[in-house]
């Protein structure tokens, strides 16, 4: 029988050693539909290792996948668990004004379709990278495809160490047993499968997380007396349901201006220069179908936010507390799930977070492999076969494996504001990066040292935007874009070479 929320916190806040596996009061059907997603996933991934026989099949699928099926993978590798628990608590701590970030996502993924994906099919390219060398040089890929690396692993290894802490208390592990768990399960079929088991395991996965959401708020409904009408009238009454904010102060990181325009530079980035998407993009049978990935995800996502959003905004209806009480907002829907939901349900929510970051780590695996392969050992050792290649592929992926869970455990032994820390690693990578593509894509006058000068003062703005200020995140893309570009561009016309040819005529 589950026990009753104020007990809950009676209980864990009298006795703080009493086991939460106790508290949770999972039956046997929780753990059955758990192993059951666990057993079935890896086992479903492992179907596609006999298809890899080649470079272009383990990292880019042989370039046959349907579009829909690369567009539900790109939701879900931008997904972590951290979006599932913490955008609710956004919610229930504010209101819905972060949709507004998440329209500049699809305004972002229609830049990306224009100015962007028509240059990565001019080309039989593997990584985002590539692209770098044919308009600058052999230099400047290894500094953008290196920052990718290192920013990347840092922010995944943060989340897994996150998603650990859902682990451990569905299955009653330690956290370091819980970081070895879900490591060693995705690396399985990542290892066997490549980017073929990446993208059609992250098919099921969406359709786990976001079924067990739907789940989750029907359940929320009707716990609450009066049901949804109920919930929209107090919600309505406190302001919850506010979307837009048209204010122009600088300092509010959810402004229509802040959210359309940081959002649509974020996404620009991350989906048009970070491997791990574009990665995804480069797998479609042709730009066609690549474009038509990419926009039908940005309508994906949209609802997908808006559902998180209104779980937040439900649990607010339900609870009537104050975030604090639960320690922090994140922890305010897996409290709900262990202390409220059914027996079964519970169950299936806790495989709908496994799900997210069973995803997220897949995809990190293989963007990672496939840079360090094709941007580093394949230049270098152009004259290694193709199967020491994939051999050396299928190893990098146990490497970065062991990598992403070495950094979890460091993560492990830090307090306080490491995850939130840790979620921003790669943001701050992304102003410097789009400002080099753009720069390529762009311009004539630019050339391989002015891009790399660009490049560093543009990394440094954002590093100081996010150790030294309280410019709202929000702006850091924009601003470190500005800085790369703008640097980038005078100091190449400063330095009197000869202009290079943007992208559209060296391809």
């Amino acid at each position: 029988m589950k026990i009753k929320f104020v007990d809950f916190i009676y209980t864990i806040t009298k006795f703080p050693n009493y086991s939460i596996y106790t508290l949770m009061g999972l039956n046997r059907l929780d753990f059955l539909i758990i192993g059951l997603y666990l057993a079935g996933i890896t086992l479903f991934g492992l179907r596609f290792r006999k298809k890899q026989r080649t470079l272009r099949d383990y990292f880019l699928a042989g370039r046959d996948i349907p579009w829909w099926a690369i567009a539900l993978s790109i939701v879900a590798a931008e997904t972590s668990t951290l979006t599932i628990i913490s955008i609710p608590g956004l919610a229930y701590d504010t209101n819905l004004t972060f949709l507004q970030v998440v329209m500049g996502y699809v305004v972002g993924r229609v830049v990306i379709s224009v100015v962007l994906l028509p240059h990565y099919f001019r080309g039989d390219l593997y990584t985002a990278y590539e692209l770098i060398e044919r308009r600058f040089g052999p230099e400047l890929r290894s500094f953008t495809a290196g920052l990718f690396l290192l920013t990347r692993a840092a922010a995944e290894g943060v989340r897994v160490y996150a998603v650990s802490i859902v682990v451990s208390i569905a299955l009653g592990t330690g956290e370091i047993a819980s970081i070895a768990i879900i490591t060693a399960l995705t690396l399985i079929y990542t290892f066997e499968g490549g980017l073929a088991a990446v993208i059609w395991t992250d098919v099921v996965q969406t359709a786990i997380y976001v079924g067990g959401t739907l789940v989750g708020l029907v359940t929320i409904a009707h716990l609450v007396p009066g049901g949804w009408n109920a919930i929209h009238t107090a919600a309505a009454g406190a302001g919850k349901l506010q979307v837009f904010n048209f204010s122009t102060s600088l300092a509010i990181p959810y402004t229509f201006w802040a959210g359309l325009i940081g959002g649509t530079f974020l996404t620009t980035a991350s989906h048009g220069t970070d491997q791990l998407i574009v990665q995804r993009l480069l797998a479609a049978r042709g730009q066609r179908q690549s474009v038509t990935a990419l926009l039908s995800s940005g309508a994906a996502i949209l609802f997908q936010f808006a559902l998180f959003l209104t779980v937040g905004i439900m649990l607010w209806a339900y609870y009537r507390v104050p975030s604090a009480v639960f320690g922090r907002a994140d922890r305010i829907y897996p409290t709900f799930i262990v202390t409220r939901m059914p027996h079964g349900i519970s169950g299936l929510l806790i495989a709908a977070i496994l799900a997210a970051a069973m995803s997220n780590l897949s995809a990190a695996l293989n963007s990672l492999s496939s840079s360090a392969i094709m941007d580093f050992y394949a230049r270098f050792r152009p004259a290694a076969d193709e199967t020491r290649r994939m051999r050396l592929s299928r190893i990098a992926t146990f490497v970065w494996a062991t990598v992403l869970f070495a950094l979890a455990l460091i993560a492990l032994h830090k307090v306080g504001r490491v995850v939130e820390v840790g979620l921003q690693i790669a943001s701050v990578a992304y102003g410097a990066l789009l400002g080099v593509f753009l720069l390529g894509v762009l311009t004539r006058r630019a050339n391989q040292v002015g891009a790399m000068v660009g490049m560093v003062c543009g990394f440094g703005v954002e590093l100081y935007l996010w150790l030294g200020t309280q410019v709202p995140w929000t702006w850091w893309v924009l601003i470190g874009t500005s800085v790369t570009f703008g640097v980038g561009y005078a100091f190449s016309a400063a330095s009197g070479k000869k202009p290079l040819p943007p992208l559209t005529e060296s391809l």
